[in-house]
């Protein structure tokens, strides 16, 4: 047993350290740094149909790769950086993913440009106040504020921001605080 093991939490953060640190210091946590914002976006979406904890081993990795999420750089990529990625077993490997990635930097940009900032957009789809969650069987995989940010998102061109990645990401940029009672992280 590890010493964050003793602390009560939520239950898909135990059983390994990275999980627990994830879980403890970010998850849920109000952001509102569009650098930030962009990295956890473009995270989710190369987590589809993958577990967390695979995209948080290999983060480290995606910031090597993706030039530490700077929007501006990742707009600029060509098929060379493409051929690039695809070669870096460091980070998932997946085609549909990277270009996304690249496409979602080009909205992303026209995005903070148009509103001022990414934050003055994405926060406007956060939900108002809800109970905490008793059990992670209570938490959603997606509600009626993930479906409308999915939308419009993808009207902006963005891509793999289906309305369950819209609610993760909601949940890891801190739009919605879904830490289930007991969880020493419920306020």
């Amino acid at each position: 047993m590890t010493e964050t093991d003793e602390i009560s939490r939520c239950g898909w953060a135990s059983g390994s350290d990275l999980y627990a640190a994830y879980h403890d210091e970010e998850w849920g946590v109000p952001r509102h740094d569009d650098h930030q914002l962009f990295e956890l976006l473009e995270l989710e979406g190369f987590q589809a149909g993958l577990s967390w904890i695979t995209i948080l081993r290999k983060r480290p990795a995606f910031r090597a790769a993706f030039d530490n999420f700077d929007a501006e750089r990742i707009a600029a990529y060509t098929d060379e950086d493409v051929a690039r990625l695809m070669a870096d077993a460091g980070i998932v490997r997946n085609r549909l993913k990277i270009q996304a990635a690249i496409t979602n930097a080009h909205a992303f940009l026209q995005t903070q440009q148009e509103f001022g900032s990414f934050d003055t957009y994405i926060w406007q789809f956060a939900p108002p106040p809800r109970p905490r969650p008793r059990a992670m069987g209570e938490v959603p995989a997606s509600t009626p504020e993930s479906d409308a940010m999915s939308k419009a998102l993808k009207k902006r061109g963005f891509r793999f921001v289906g309305s369950t990645i819209c609610y993760a990401f909601m949940q890891s940029a801190g739009l919605v605080d879904d830490h289930i009672e007991g969880c020493f992280r419920a306020t």
